[in-house]
């Protein structure tokens, strides 16, 4: 039995040793007392008092408790406060003992059984959306792209879930593909299913921070007599809180080779010995390496594959979306990871004992054009959120601009370099054209590709202002940055009306035109600012009028 199995049968400091990472749904190996004693070779007498004195005294001695989990014990003394406590820390209430029963078997009316009955409904719920909704399908919601990777990882997954898994050895990925290209994310996702939001269900280490011989000790804690001996590492004081965690080794290829000596056992055996000599089973565990070796030539390879299935798909005349789909669909070749990728993995790793504990090889191909549209398409989308949850603004585009701004990918960046490329080209203008108070609040923007070019020879993406009269108004906002020359540049109707109102003379009466004129053609404008634009183009003699916004001036004030 465990020490969470003595705590929860008499009622004591089951929450400290669950926060402490108890498991609770490992079984009892305590038979009878008479079974035992023949087990151990020792008198049934003496089997009985150590039950009692170090267990309970209320069980029967003749009783078989083999398989019982924390969770049975504590519906033996029809405790809710404690099935409770460990219900929320993931006991099972389908788990079963030796004899097939699960804790409902054992439970009285009242509280405890109703607490079971949720549990159990919720777990059956669970069951039927897996089924439902596979992890492949959840996975794809948040990860565009990647389908072998994806299928590859979900796949052992699901043998672990249905127990088709050897539970003696933790499940290990190693993650191999360009930078920005959805390995975090990958393992991020997995946390969440696998943990729902618990915090402690995902634990992150960045390699590059055990580089060095001496920083093995902050990965398991230094040894006795040391510096940080009592804080304990940084690994085994988090999988402590929870055995069953999805650990991400982030970019692994940099770790010192002390540092993948300790992960041999780890990977090997499931548990871990900290600097203080305790060790920490962890066999129910996944953990997920991540490596750029070899990122190259994954990518090079993925791309000359895609090419010629997009050959073989124009020579067979292809014109539907399904054979182009096809086309993008591409695998990488056993010869190609023997031939190719192996040799780069153990020139980094050094030996074939590690790479020889890894489950799965994950490959992250670059992202074909149809990928790279959802990108730009979610990025834009992300954007278009946030201008109107913080400013009310409505952001709007075409087909056009996506074709436009999927020129920034980067191969070796991957979705990265489409997020900054989003920043450069359509982020920037909107945080300028607010900050010179040129976006009316609730206004609503299109997104456009100006027949213009800026200084890299790309086509120029500019803003326009949709009126409620769906008229438009396009902004012209250029870097370098100067308030004088942003402006708004009108189509040619407003043109006409704003000269027929220049013609006048007097401004008081352009003041009284000044309802109709806003509403009809500037909505959004106030009037100062009309009449600072009628004075300054009268003043200097305008002929040719370039509406100028002068947010300096307007600021100061101006009667």
């Amino acid at each position: 039995w465990t020490p969470l199995m003595v705590a929860a049968m008499n009622r004591h400091v089951v929450k400290v040793l669950l926060e402490a990472g108890a498991d609770p749904n490992l079984g009892d190996d305590f038979s009878s007392v008479y079974e035992t004693a023949r087990e151990k070779g020792v008198h049934s007498l003496e089997v009985l008092v150590s039950r009692e004195d170090e267990f309970s005294n209320r069980l029967s001695s003749r009783a078989s408790f083999r398989g019982c989990s924390a969770l049975h014990y504590a519906v033996l003394t029809d405790d809710p406060r404690t099935v409770r406590m460990l219900l929320d820390a993931g006991a099972n209430p389908l788990q079963k003992n030796e004899l097939g029963h699960t804790p409902l078997t054992y439970a009285k009316e009242g509280e405890t059984a109703t607490l079971l009955k949720e549990a159990q409904n919720t777990q059956k719920r669970e069951a039927e959306e897996r089924r439902k909704f596979p992890l492949e399908r959840r996975l794809k919601e948040h990860i565009i792209g990647q389908e072998g990777a994806i299928n590859t990882v979900a796949s052992a997954i699901r043998r672990k879930e249905n127990g088709w898994y050897d539970e003696e050895h933790p499940l290990v990925f190693l993650f191999l593909g360009s930078s920005g290209i959805g390995k975090t994310e990958l393992a991020k996702q997995v946390a969440r299913y696998m943990h729902k939001d618990i915090k402690k269900g995902f634990i992150r280490m960045d390699m590059s921070e055990f580089q060095e011989k001496h920083e093995v000790a902050k990965f398991i804690g230094s040894p006795p007599g040391y510096v940080g001996h009592e804080e304990g590492g940084q690994l085994t004081k988090q999988l402590k809180q929870c055995p069953n965690a999805v650990v991400l080794f982030d970019e692994v290829d940099k770790a010192h080779p002390d540092v993948l000596t300790i992960m041999l056992q780890l990977f090997d055996e499931g548990r871990l010995t900290d600097g203080k000599g305790k060790t920490i089973e962890c066999k129910d565990a996944i953990f997920i390496m991540t490596s750029n070796a070899a990122s190259d030539e994954i990518a090079q390879h993925a791309l000359q594959l895609r090419e010629e299935a997009q050959e073989q798909s124009r020579r067979r005349l292809a014109e539907n979306l399904e054979d182009v789909q096809k086309s993008e669909k591409i695998t990488i070749s056993s010869s190609f990871k023997e031939q190719v990728i192996r040799p780069i993995l153990k020139a980094h790793f050094r030996r074939d004992e590690f790479l020889g504990r890894i489950n799965e090889i994950v490959y992250f191909l670059p992202f074909c054009h149809s990928e790279l549209i959802q990108l730009v398409s979610r990025e834009l989308s992300y954007w278009a959120k946030k201008a109107k949850q913080r400013h009310n603004i409505t952001l709007l585009w075409e087909r056009p601009v996506l074709e436009l701004l999927v020129r920034g990918y980067n191969l070796h960046y991957g979705a990265r370099s489409i997020k900054h490329e989003v920043e450069r080209r359509v982020v920037n203008q909107l945080a300028a054209a607010y900050e010179q108070e040129l976006l009316p609040k609730g206004c609503t923007l299109r997104l456009v590709v100006d027949g213009g070019q800026e200084k890299d020879g790309a086509p120029a993406l500019r803003l326009e202002v949709v009126g409620e009269d769906r008229t438009t108004r396009k902004l012209d906002i250029r870097p370098p940055l100067n308030p004088e020359d942003l402006c708004f540049e009108c189509i040619d109707q407003k043109r006409k009306c704003i000269d027929e109102v220049l013609k006048r003379e007097d401004l008081q009466e352009l003041q009284c035109e000044t309802s109709v004129f806003v509403t009809g053609l500037f909505t959004g404008l106030t009037a100062n600012q009309i009449c600072f634009l009628f004075l300054y183009t009268k003043l200097n003699k305008v002929e040719k009028v370039k509406w100028l916004f002068f947010d300096r001036v307007l600021r100061d004030g101006f009667s």
